[in-house]
């Protein structure tokens, strides 16, 4: 049987860490930061975890 390919889309933008969850960066933060406040600008640098409902399907593109 052939191994299972991740999608490359997904590898870039979700990766695991060390306890198995799964972690996103925030979307929309690289354009209308104009009228963003800097803590609102500062939240979005950092990263996220993938909710419990979205988590199967994004472990699945990443075939792990």
């Amino acid at each position: 049987m052939p191994k299972q390919k991740t999608r490359r889309s997904a590898a870039k933008r979700f990766s695991l860490t060390g306890t198995g969850k799964i972690k996103r960066n925030k979307a929309n933060h690289s354009h209308m930061l104009i009228r963003r406040s800097n803590s609102v600008k500062r939240k979005m640098r950092q990263s996220d975890i993938v909710d419990a409902s979205e988590e199967k399907r994004v472990r699945r593109m990443l075939a792990k």
